[in-house]
């Protein structure tokens, strides 16, 4: 693909934090309707095992007859991988437990790293007119993840508003660091999210005050709040700014993606 091509091309983040029930993936799937509710295009790429963006998005097992292992694996077209969502403007990548096996095979493969980045860069993905695209990273810091790393342009963390939140998000931003050195120079960490906040919990604002005060401007203004209507939107399958558009994590998860489009 062309530089010019890549110059116009979309913004690819990678959304990860190896520490599980961060609300990654919550995250992902409505900052991913946030954003084309704003009048972008996006494209959401699930590259977790569990494939929860994929059904938090509508799109059902039974429907996955090609998923994001195709694109890595079987080195199959992004435009033969991807399908619509529940939401008008966001596309999906979706995923399925065949990932699970994806750190294995890729092993031998002396490109194993460069995979993702290398679909990414395929040039019939321009007919999409893009503006983003997100990648929802499995749960820890494997192959998979790295994939996301080498492709994305920058990396958001979603950090729960609990004790220990700060741990490990350490070896996280070495391992952007790595990347970074290694196999992407351009890599820059986007920012990071505060999820699960409850402003009557001291302990959400002595992480709040923690993570500003470590980590600056790079701490997102909004914060995503303990909300019920945001726990209950994936079991209809669908984001909660469309399950429950007046909802306080409805109108967070715009504030993020209006802040993001800003940045």
């Amino acid at each position: 693909m062309s530089d010019q091509f890549q110059e116009r091309g979309p913004k690819i983040i990678a959304i990860t934090n190896q520490k599980g029930g961060v609300g990654k993936t919550t995250t992902t799937i409505n900052l991913g309707a946030g954003l084309a509710e704003a009048g972008k295009r996006v494209l959401l790429i699930d590259l977790d095992p569990q494939g929860n963006a994929s059904t938090g998005l509508g799109v059902s097992a039974d429907d996955r007859d090609m998923s994001t292992y195709d694109l890595l694996l079987e080195e199959a077209s992004v435009l033969d991988v991807i399908t619509k969502t529940t939401v008008e403007h966001l596309l999906i990548s979706p995923a399925t437990t065949d990932l699970s096996s994806a750190d294995i095979e890729l092993v031998s493969n002396e490109k194993r790293s460069h995979l993702l980045r290398d679909a990414l860069r395929d040039v019939a993905l321009s007919k999409l007119d893009l503006d983003y695209i997100l990648i929802d990273c499995p749960p820890s810091l494997n192959l998979l993840t790295v994939n996301a790393l080498v492709a994305a342009d920058s990396v958001l963390i979603p950090l729960q508003s609990e004790f220990f939140a700060l741990e490990g998000l350490s070896q996280l931003l070495l391992t952007v660091r790595e990347v970074r050195q290694a196999a992407n120079q351009q890599l820059r960490i986007e920012g990071v999210v505060l999820t699960m906040y409850d402003s009557r919990n001291n302990l959400s604002r002595q992480v709040e005050a923690d993570a500003r005060e470590n980590l600056g401007e790079l701490v997102f203004k909004t914060m995503i709040p303990r909300n019920v209507r945001v726990s209950e939107a994936p079991s209809f399958a669908l984001p909660v700014l469309m399950y429950d558009p007046t909802s306080k994590g409805s109108r967070a998860y715009r504030n993020l993606a209006a802040e993001l489009i800003k940045r």
